[in-house]
């Protein structure tokens, strides 16, 4: 295949089994595909083999793709489909406590740490370039469970449903999961905050 090829030429050199067509792919989606990869395992070794799986799962699908979406989104649901994989077969792991990350409170209930307002939401603080790697390093500190829902609600945009689905999990879960991982990020976010606004 000469030069990029449009979305249509690729998939028919793909259907056709053409290793440029291939190969096109990899070099057009597999950057941003490593970063999903990457923000749903710890590993960078995990990662790189997530993102080798869902290549190889693609090649060998890429006759089943209807064309409902983009190529970038339907690769895009077999890497996050591949790194959920992945999560399972660390589930006989025992796994971190997300208590010692959420806010405490006295018998009043009342919140015994000073509480610093964020006012930005995951998806926008993401989007901040200066704050990114930092929010990011902070969603790596949550227990995997935790984790995974908060990424694939605030930052992959599936629904509640979509993510108790692909979790095995009831819709009530995934927003238990989600208010209590949100919770922990701001507690974790807190301190950086606060001194990223001080003078």
């Amino acid at each position: 295949m000469e030069g990029t090829a449009s979305e249509g030429e690729l998939l028919r050199g793909l259907v056709a089994g053409d290793s440029a067509a291939f190969e096109q792919l990899v070099r057009t989606h597999g950057p941003r595909m490593l970063a999903v990869a990457r923000r749903m395992l710890r590993s960078e070794e995990d990662a790189r083999d997530c993102l080798q799986e869902a290549f190889m799962r693609a090649h060998s699908a890429i006759e089943q793709f209807e064309g409902r979406a983009s190529l970038g989104t339907w690769l895009h649901r077999i890497v996050v489909n591949a790194a959920l994989m992945k999560l399972r077969s660390r589930r006989s792991k025992p796994e971190q406590s997300i208590e010692d990350l959420m806010p405490n409170f006295d018998a009043d209930g009342c919140r015994i740490e000073p509480m610093w307002q964020i006012d930005e939401s995951v998806e926008t603080m993401i989007g901040r370039r200066e704050v990114r790697d930092l929010v990011l390093a902070s969603i790596g500190k949550l227990p995997d469970s935790y984790r995974t829902v908060l990424l694939l609600r605030d930052i992959e945009e599936h629904t509640t449903e979509d993510v108790a689905s692909e979790l095995g999990i009831s819709a009530g879960a995934v927003k238990i999961r989600l208010h209590r991982a949100r919770a922990a990020l701001k507690k974790l976010l807190e301190p950086v905050f606060e001194k990223m606004e001080k003078p």
